[in-house]
């Protein structure tokens, strides 16, 4: 089967300049950086040692950003290498200011280039977050006696069953991972019979939060002094349309309402702009800095990593990806920061997380208009009591410190 894997790795790799072309023009990767696919790197490495992390997006480095600040405190580790495959993430990583960890783009996984990445960067030790599985970079680094951690481990059904219909091919590949740390009870089980043998149940680190202080008298605050705000988050297309719909009830009774929704893609603003205004709906957009005039309705979030700051000033949350069948985004943030939760049927992919706050009776299924639109007015003006939070805060640090101690112990 590598075989196979390796002649489609070629095939891509000769297609690639065609293949970056066009995703530079759409925005989805850096001109100045795509080289970085191919191992080009401008400086030489001056590291014998490096602690690698590797990230999908932006949802799989947020998770880990604890981690990241824990171990750059580690005085045993010089540098830290954090991968990742899209430039949402690169951005998010930019507004980090970490002092040890340097980003880079992860490369084409063929034999050959996975090899050069290896030889460069010479890592120590190598952690994959959540499913992020490559066949050549695990063979070369499982050749080279350097351990493979899954971090955060997710593997839903319905990836396990796509990799299954090549179960011998899969456990070649899972059998090379040292660790791995499994988010929830599904993955533990998946992993067992993928060929993981060395499996320790730590918890879904997406529990954890920082500590940030309240936000009070800044330019925000002022800025929304004097409407009621409730957010929609992560949202994906047409998500955005049933909250515009909801908005434009709820204002009949509620005249200072502004929704304020944080698009999951940012790329798609002026899109959901577009729709919006089609049923009469006024916008405006965080990157223009104006003021809110007495008519806007919509409060658009067109940019990357300041959810966290909205939540502050709202008391409850739709979230996304929830009324589609996407399997919906993780609400643990919103509830870190006492907002009441709201959400569709769709939530597959935090199904234990869902379970856990249903049971602290702050989610409630957005499952008609008339009972929604009670509901908001409802929670508008109170946020979840403080000891939720603080149950939510002391599940998150326990499981951070469970997921530190297993990585530490692989750090030399």
């Amino acid at each position: 089967m590598f075989i196979i894997y390796n002649l489609i790795g070629i095939i891509i790799t000769l297609f690639s300049p065609f293949i970056f072309i066009y995703r530079i023009v759409i925005g989805k990767e850096d001109i100045n950086r795509f080289t970085e696919r191919y191992c080009k790197y401008n400086k030489t490495n001056i590291f014998s040692k490096t602690i690698w992390i590797h990230v999908a997006s932006v949802g799989e480095l947020m998770s880990i950003v604890p981690v990241l600040k824990k171990l750059e405190q580690n005085k045993k580790i010089k540098q830290i290498l954090l991968t990742s495959t899209t430039t949402s993430s690169a951005n998010i990583f930019l507004k980090l200011k970490l002092k040890k960890t340097t980003h880079k783009y992860f490369p084409i996984d063929t034999n050959f280039f996975s090899q050069k990445f290896i030889k460069y960067w010479n890592p120590s030790l190598a952690i994959f977050v959540e499913s992020e599985i490559w066949p050549n970079m695990l063979k070369n680094l499982h050749a080279k006696n350097i351990p493979i951690i899954l971090l955060n481990a997710r593997i839903t059904k319905k990836t396990y069953k796509k990799w299954m219909m090549l179960k011998n091919f899969a456990q070649n590949i899972f059998s090379k991972i040292d660790l791995a740390l499994p988010q929830n009870k599904e993955t533990f089980k998946y992993l067992k019979y993928l060929g993981v043998k060395n499996i320790k149940f730590s918890g879904n680190l997406k529990y954890y939060g920082e500590k940030t202080k309240k936000i009070k008298q800044t330019i925000l605050d002022k800025k929304f002094k004097n409407y009621k705000v409730w957010c929609a988050a992560s949202t994906h297309f047409n998500e955005e349309l049933t909250i515009g719909n909801l908005h434009k009830q709820l204002k009949k009774k509620t005249k200072n309402l502004l929704t304020v929704i944080i698009p999951r893609h940012v790329k798609r603003s002026k899109k959901i702009i577009y729709e919006l205004e089609k049923i009469g709906l006024k916008t405006e957009t965080h990157s223009s800095n104006k003021k809110i005039k007495k008519d806007t309705d919509i409060y658009l979030v067109d940019s990357f990593g300041d959810n966290k700051n909205f939540y502050q000033l709202s008391n409850l949350t739709f979230m996304g990806g929830s009324l589609i069948q996407h399997g919906g985004q993780n609400p643990l943030e919103p509830a870190r920061q006492g907002n009441f939760i709201i959400h569709g049927p769709h939530v597959k992919n935090f199904e234990e997380v869902y379970a856990y706050l249903k049971k602290l009776k702050i989610t409630s299924l957005f499952n008609n208009s008339a009972n929604i639109k009670n509901l908001v007015r409802k929670k508008l003006n109170k946020k979840i009591s403080n000891s939720i939070v603080k149950k939510i805060d002391i599940l998150g640090n326990v499981i951070l410190k469970k997921n530190l101690s297993q990585l530490n112990n692989f750090i030399k």
